[in-house]
């Protein structure tokens, strides 16, 4: 069954904003996990606007799930997933100025560093997924790193979704079967929402993991984090 990964970047936005700690971002954590969330995800940027380093060491003491950590595979970043060994470690081309990740990887171009870093995070006992396009090269290409599952960076699917839900499906399918002829896991993360997201699981029962946190806490403001979960949790099993 798909996995439910909860980002809770959105979580420490808001704490940053004003200083202090409310919200308390590990406690939502805990209460994530406590109302069905399956697994905790994280992007630690190098300028720490929402999740902070501080915060990762304190997750990975107290997340029972699922820690999934993801983000540009930097010297800094590399050593705080050492550091901290999640269960898992995403990897993400973002640029640090970029207000979110909105690309995946060239598999195919940066095969051999993406080879190295898998091989890093493999002698950790870390599982690696690395952020792709819906493009069955870029799938191939993540396979022959080493590399664990895939994920795919779902931003188009949700566009084209809004209009044309069987187009958006059939634009994934070539990926997302690729991935599972090579037995690679996958993984699917952006833009996801309540209305979208049955749909994909649906098309595509082997996803082994979903990460949503943007639509997730927007749905919070409305209706609470208890039942926005359970919505979401039934939205991948139906």
């Amino acid at each position: 069954m798909t996995k439910l990964s909860i980002n809770i970047n959105k979580v420490a936005t808001l704490r940053n904003a004003r200083g202090g700690n409310v919200p308390d971002v590990e406690q939502f954590a805990i209460d994530c996990e406590r109302f069905g969330a399956q697994g905790i995800t994280v992007h630690p940027r190098p300028d720490e606007r929402h999740i902070r380093r501080s915060d990762v060491y304190e997750l990975k003491r107290i997340v029972t799930t699922e820690l999934n950590i993801e983000g540009n595979p930097t010297p800094a970043f590399q050593q705080l997933v050492a550091d901290v060994c999640p269960t898992q470690v995403t990897l993400v081309p973002d640029d640090p100025a970029q207000l979110t990740s909105n690309h995946g990887w060239d598999t195919k171009k940066y095969e051999n560093d993406l080879r190295t870093i898998v091989a890093f995070f493999h002698e950790k006992n870390i599982r690696v997924s690395i952020f792709v396009d819906a493009d069955p090269e870029m799938v191939a290409y993540a396979a022959k790193t080493g590399a664990d599952r895939v994920e795919l960076y779902t931003g188009p699917y949700a566009e084209l979704y809004e209009t044309d839900p069987e187009a958006a499906i059939a634009q994934y399918r070539p990926a997302a079967e690729k991935a599972h002829k090579l037995g690679l896991g996958m993984n699917a993360g952006h833009d996801l929402n309540r209305k979208n997201l049955s749909a994909f699981i649906h098309a595509f029962p082997w996803t082994d993991e979903v990460s949503i946190g943007h639509a997730v806490i927007a749905d919070a403001l409305y209706l609470g984090i208890e039942e926005t979960i359970k919505q979401y949790r039934h939205a991948i099993t139906n």
